[in-house]
């Protein structure tokens, strides 16, 4: 199995409640749900008010690598990713589990 995690941090100046933020939110909340890959799948906004903290998490799982690629490239995740695009930046980590 392989862990996919993802950090999202919104652009200076950007908040929750911008409706570009409002509808990656839900893209993401939605793709849980239409991507077969997926073994597991959550997504929720961070609780914490530390600085270094980032805003938005993803934590999936997938089989192996190449689930792992045909999530990637699915069009729905691909939606999700332009969305995102627009105002915010991410880190991301893959390990085998």
């Amino acid at each position: 199995m392989i862990r996919h995690l993802v950090l999202f941090k919104l652009n200076d100046g950007v908040e929750r409640d911008d409706p570009r933020v409002v509808a990656g939110a839900k893209a993401f909340e939605e793709l849980g749900g239409l991507v077969p890959e997926l073994d597991f799948w959550e997504c929720a906004w961070n609780i914490s008010e530390r600085p270094i903290a980032y805003d938005y998490a993803i934590n999936s799982a997938v089989a192996d690598q190449d689930a792992l690629r045909r999530y990637l490239e699915h069009p729905a995740h691909q939606a999700g990713v332009a969305l995102w695009r627009e105002f915010s930046t991410w880190v991301v980590a893959d390990y085998e589990f």
